[in-house]
């Protein structure tokens, strides 16, 4: 039987001050004491959903990254989240997850939120990718991805759909209901983390993390404006069964993505 465990960081995000939420993570994860193989941070967990991507932005060798790699080792586990990355002249909301042997894999946001004007301060990803752990094909997306039903597509190719995020009080209840509709089209593990607070332009976050089945039924749903850390455990073999039961990704359409 093969299991996974997620662990989930619901935290308030103090505005575009790396030091203080390296401080304040530290204390969270030092207090995580159970055995995990997943720790999953929000959207731009470092500094909150910010365009001040010139000032903000790192390379893949800076401080981030060496503390997602130290985080990862003194855990032995897995850690995810997004951050703002500065990569050959251009700025990526850049989902990286790192292995507790220093191996990562990298994904940047398809989706810039243009309402919040991500479009005119970052470069859209277009590559979706995948990566395992014990035996689970993860897909990971940030935020606003989560609106785009075609880009998550499952063709089989994922076990569990990660989404990272800074989504606001304010649409609290498309979050909830487009959690449950990923889950259920593509017949996979959802797991969702988002902050909680208010951020530096005055935009308040309630939260609502959430780990849902196949069907669409929670695992866990996280309290509304409350720092969480939750362990949630997914089952592999659970997930298989429900697809042999309920056969429906083989009836889907076919198509292919073109940019």
């Amino acid at each position: 039987m093969s299991k996974l465990y997620l662990t989930l960081i619901q935290y308030d995000i103090v505005w575009e001050n790396k030091q203080q939420n390296f401080e304040k993570l530290n204390q969270i994860i030092y207090n995580i004491t159970e055995q995990t193989d997943l720790i999953l941070l929000p959207e731009m967990f470092q500094t909150g959903f910010s365009m001040n991507s010139p000032a903000l932005a790192e390379s893949m060798d800076d401080k981030t990254i060496k503390w997602m790699h130290e985080k990862a080792k003194e855990k032995d586990c897995y850690i995810a989240g997004s951050f703002i990355c500065s990569d050959e002249g251009n700025y990526y909301n850049r989902f990286i997850v790192i292995s507790p042997q220093g191996d990562s894999k990298y994904y940047n946001k398809r989706h810039s939120f243009g309402l919040g004007k991500e479009n005119e301060n970052y470069t859209a990803g277009s590559e979706r990718i995948t990566f395992q752990i014990k035996g689970f094909k993860i897909c990971p997306m940030v935020c606003y991805d989560l609106r785009f039903p075609v880009w998550s597509r499952n063709n089989v190719g994922y076990d569990i759909l990660l989404y990272v995020a800074n989504w606001p009080t304010r649409r609290s209840f498309a979050w909830k209901q487009l959690l449950i509709g990923r889950a259920i089209e593509n017949q996979c593990f959802v797991a969702a983390v988002n902050r909680i607070g208010v951020d530096g332009n005055n935009i308040d976050h309630s939260g609502d993390s959430a780990v849902l089945n196949p069907d669409g039924s929670y695992i866990w749903q996280a309290k509304t404006n409350t720092q969480q850390v939750k362990k949630v455990e997914l089952n592999l073999d659970y997930l298989a069964q429900f697809r042999n039961d309920f056969p429906f990704l083989k009836d889907a359409d076919k198509f292919d993505m073109k940019f």
